[in-house]
């Protein structure tokens, strides 16, 4: 007889542990006061706790408008399981933090409920990354033009690093196998060499010694984003040289 899986908890099985976790520290304890799932108060410090049974924006709006009432707010949840659950949980904690939430988790075994305080809510300091900033302005100005969707997911994308690929196909194409330094003279950027000696996208191909041709799936790509083709040719001809940068 294959056993029966544990139903997902509801939120008022989250507020049993909850309560008397705070009970123990010394809290009096309400539920459902004013719209919030749980208050507590001891000494005049005020706590609200948000009960759900997953993360969601809904709880996210509730919290954030509790926050209007006091600093000491909480989400609690029950504690994730499931790669997928557990896949995102970084960016929901970080998410919580920057929000200056505090984080509950309950988890239930046969033991009964456990309750952990992930973290408390806190004031948040944003640092930003200032390496990922440098490599985004890179990449923006590397790119020639907009060659790409906003909200695509399952394309290849036009970064910097395959539009200076292409353009070395392009001018392997037109021309002929080319060494890196005549690729160079026509314009190819002076990453050319390691474009090609990497060969991420399988295009090119050594026929000898310092001399590169592109092979039949460089022309299959080239086919692949005529727009870019097209645009090579009509910087060529206004004889304004086209040098992609190589940032993937």
């Amino acid at each position: 007889m294959v056993a029966a899986r544990n139903p997902k908890p509801r939120e008022t099985d989250l507020y049993p542990p909850i309560r008397d976790y705070l009970l123990a520290q010394g809290y009096t304890v309400r539920s459902e006061v004013r719209g919030c799932d749980i208050t507590a108060n001891k000494g005049g410090e005020l706590i609200v706790i948000e009960l759900k049974r997953g993360f969601s924006a809904a709880l996210l709006i509730q919290a954030t408008q509790r926050q209007r009432l006091t600093d000491s707010v909480y989400v609690a949840l029950p504690r994730p399981s499931g790669q997928r659950q557990l896949a995102r949980w970084p960016d929901i904690q970080h998410l919580l933090r920057r929000l200056e939430l505090g984080l509950i988790l309950v988890s239930f075994g046969a033991e009964g409920a456990a309750i952990e305080v992930a973290f408390h809510p806190l004031p948040s300091e944003r640092r930003r990354n200032k390496r990922e900033r440098r490599a985004i302005l890179t990449e923006l100005a590397a790119r020639s033009g907009e060659y790409n969707e906003g909200g695509s997911s399952r394309r290849q994308l036009v970064t910097a690093y395959r539009e200076a690929a292409l353009f070395i196909a392009y001018r392997l194409d037109r021309h002929g196998p080319q060494s890196p330094r005549q690729l160079r003279a026509l314009g190819c950027g002076p990453k050319t060499q390691s474009i090609l000696a990497r060969n991420v996208y399988g295009w090119f191909e050594r026929v000898s010694r310092n001399l590169y041709r592109l092979k039949l799936e460089g022309q299959a790509a080239l086919a692949n984003y005529p727009h870019l083709s097209e645009r090579f040719a009509s910087r060529l001809a206004e004889e304004q040289p086209l040098t992609p940068s190589t940032n993937c």
